[in-house]
């Protein structure tokens, strides 16, 4: 999001993404199931890499290199999401666009850009989310031991979603 060698769009999306995790009723909110909610998160933060870099162009290759430990193996996680929930991913991946105009606090997404006071608050915001994240190592390895703990409720909330048209 503060990377000003990535592209206008790329830096929106970017602060999309982090509305998204720190929002806490995002697009599989469900009270009950921290552990799909992590995982949807995850997925969007990947997918929403993936595409700052694929459409950042030459800027995108320095900020690639420099986080070269989480682009050497994005793209291999998301095809073994793709493989074990298709059409989970294509829901989500068409998610995207609509993270750069997320409101958080009163403020769309590039607004964070703009406001350095919106920024910091975004910032702290993150921190805060970071230490009281309702879900660890244990409680992951607990509810992943089989996929359809998690693919379950994605597909409920698509769904859900589809029924009322959103």
């Amino acid at each position: 999001m503060d990377d000003e060698n990535l592209p206008r769009q790329g830096r929106e999306l970017a602060a999309g993404a982090i509305i998204y995790v720190v929002n806490p009723n995002d697009f599989v909110s469900d009270r009950n199931e921290a552990v799909a909610s992590y995982v949807d998160d995850a997925i969007l933060l990947r997918l929403a890499l993936r595409d700052i870099v694929a459409k950042g162009a030459d800027d995108a290759v320095d900020f690639k290199d420099r986080f070269a430990e989480i682009f050497e193996s994005l793209e291999d996680e998301l095809a073994l999401c793709r493989g074990v929930m298709p059409d989970i991913m294509q829901w989500l991946e068409g998610k995207l666009d609509g993270l750069r105009v997320l409101d958080h606090k009163g403020r769309k997404a590039f607004k964070y850009l703009d406001d350095d006071e919106a920024r910091e608050e975004l910032f702290e915001d993150g921190l805060v989310f970071r230490t009281e994240y309702p879900v660890d190592d244990g409680n992951i390895r607990d509810r992943l031991k089989k996929a359809s703990t998690v693919t379950d409720v994605m597909k409920r909330r698509r769904a859900e979603e589809a029924r009322v048209g959103a």
